[in-house]
């Protein structure tokens, strides 16, 4: 299905950049989960792994952040579908756990946003990671 589109292309990279990697880079659960729909699906596509609405992404995410100091995202090259309320950005991921260990990886992520009542938000979120799955 597709949805009508509602944000300009700036809009959609601050989406994705500013009001989402911003708030997962800041631990930020709240502003984080406004960026999704309440049935919204998030996929990580290399692992066969997928979270369906925003209990099973908040658990997700919970762990995530549990498992990291520090979360980083990086080096965004991004592309915009703006007739189509699309978006797609290439970045690192760079992750430091409490031991001291990093991990870096080289990700891409397709988003697909849907117009709602309380402004647009992320419907789907397709991920496809270097390494192992760190959003188990």
């Amino acid at each position: 299905m597709q949805y009508e589109p509602v944000l300009s292309r700036a809009e959609l990279i601050d989406l994705a950049l500013n009001r989402y990697f911003a708030r997962v880079d800041a631990k930020d659960m709240e502003a984080v989960l406004d960026c999704f729909h309440d049935t919204a699906l998030f996929t990580i596509q290399t692992a066969f792994t997928r979270h369906a609405g925003k209990a099973e992404i908040a658990r997700m995410f919970a762990d995530f952040f549990a498992a990291y100091e520090t979360i980083i995202h990086r080096d965004f090259i991004c592309t915009v579908d703006e007739a189509n309320g699309r978006i797609a950005a290439c970045f690192t991921a760079e992750l430091h756990d409490r031991a001291g260990q990093v991990t870096l990886l080289s990700n891409t992520n397709f988003w697909r946003v849907r117009p709602g009542p309380d402004g647009a938000k992320f419907q789907e979120v397709y991920v496809y990671m270097s390494g192992a799955n760190v959003l188990v």
